[in-house]
């Protein structure tokens, strides 16, 4: 099975709570940042990746045969490859998914540089 199949299979495969933070994320909901799902990434499929920013967000609940091994085996590889990597239970998003979502928010602005000072009086560009 080739990766962009296994991802297809996943996206159809979604559980409850991937498709409750699908809901959230898709078509730039979340301060205007493009998510993807489901999407290969080296030898991994990961649940949401943002790629303007190098966030993964997985979920975890045992859906995918995984074990912690695995998991870490993951999250290090992504980390290596400069990508920041954030983990929730499933029953996170279920039961508390606007925390889920100002945490994936608060990372995402976290990256992003300061504001630069404006220029003192008489520095301003002509």
């Amino acid at each position: 099975m080739t990766k962009t199949t296994f991802a297809r299979r996943l996206r159809r495969d979604e559980t409850a709570a991937e498709r409750m933070l699908w809901a959230r994320l898709r078509n730039r909901q979340l301060g205007g940042h493009k998510f993807r799902r489901q999407v290969p990434l080296g030898r991994f499929a990961v649940d949401f990746a943002c790629y303007d920013e190098k966030l993964v967000v997985e979920l975890d609940g045992g859906q995918h045969g995984e074990s912690g091994k695995d998991d870490a085996a993951r999250t290090n590889w992504l980390e290596n490859k400069g990508f920041r990597v954030l983990r929730f239970w499933n029953n996170e998003v279920l039961e508390n998914l606007e925390d889920v979502l100002a945490v994936i928010l608060q990372t995402l602005e976290d990256k992003k540089p300061p504001h630069p000072d404006p220029l003192p009086p008489g520095e301003r560009e002509k």
